[in-house]
């Protein structure tokens, strides 16, 4: 049974912990998405849970398109080092100034359609960007990705369905030039990979299901 010193105790550690803990701030976009929809911002994180368990153990991973990188910090848990890339050095300067020293993520602006990064990495993934890239340049985005990886390397794809384009924003639907059904987005991850696991998403819950009733797809891909 609890005593009035133990409670007493508990509420001393407790206060020593909140007066130690770091205060962070959202990200400039999942700031915009807390105020408009705050639901979309758990199923957002729950894309980055599954890619930080598939790279668990990853020595360097790279993120491309990170945006804000909010949810990046749910990877580097799982991983050694972890680079967030994006075009907008908005974007990257907003990272730097939210930069954890706890969950330290290395930011840089590149654009990854220009050319592939110059160091190589264990994992590469990129969570919503492939929908936003104009389909005659989609080979190049993925292939670039590639030669950022080393001879074993490891990538995540995550994107809309173009079956839940019909339930999308106005705003969504204008960013959202490339979407796929899920044997389209299979098909060309297979033009770059040698193994290529396809899954469902509808919200927070990753499964196998129908790929014309899923939400979102991720792609597991292997060179």
């Amino acid at each position: 049974m609890a005593t009035k010193d133990n409670q007493a105790d508990y509420l001393e550690s407790y206060h020593d912990f909140l007066d130690e803990t770091e205060v962070n701030r959202l990200g400039l976009m999942s700031n915009g998405t807390w105020d408009l929809d705050p639901r979309r911002l758990g199923i957002m994180l729950s894309r980055y849970k599954f890619v930080s368990k598939m790279f668990a153990g990853k020595q360097n991973v790279i993120e491309i398109g990170c945006g804000d990188a909010f949810g990046s910090r749910i990877v580097k848990q799982e991983v050694e080092q972890l680079t967030v890339a994006d075009i907008e050095p908005r974007f990257i300067a907003d990272v730097k100034q939210r930069n954890s020293k706890k969950w330290p993520l290395i930011p840089i602006v590149h654009d990854i359609l220009e050319k592939p990064l110059d160091a190589k990495y264990d994992a590469a993934y990129s969570l919503d960007v492939l929908e936003h890239i104009p389909a005659d340049q989609e080979d190049r985005f993925i292939s670039n990705i590639t030669s950022s990886l080393s001879s074993d390397g490891i990538v995540i794809l995550g994107m809309p369905s173009l079956e839940s384009q019909q339930y999308a924003s106005p705003a969504s639907k204008a960013g959202h030039i490339n979407c796929k059904s899920g044997l389209d987005f299979k098909a060309l991850c297979n033009k770059h990979f040698k193994h290529v696991f396809l899954f469902s998403m509808n919200d927070e819950v990753v499964h196998t299901g129908y790929y014309p009733m899923a939400h979102y797809l991720i792609a597991l891909c292997i060179k």
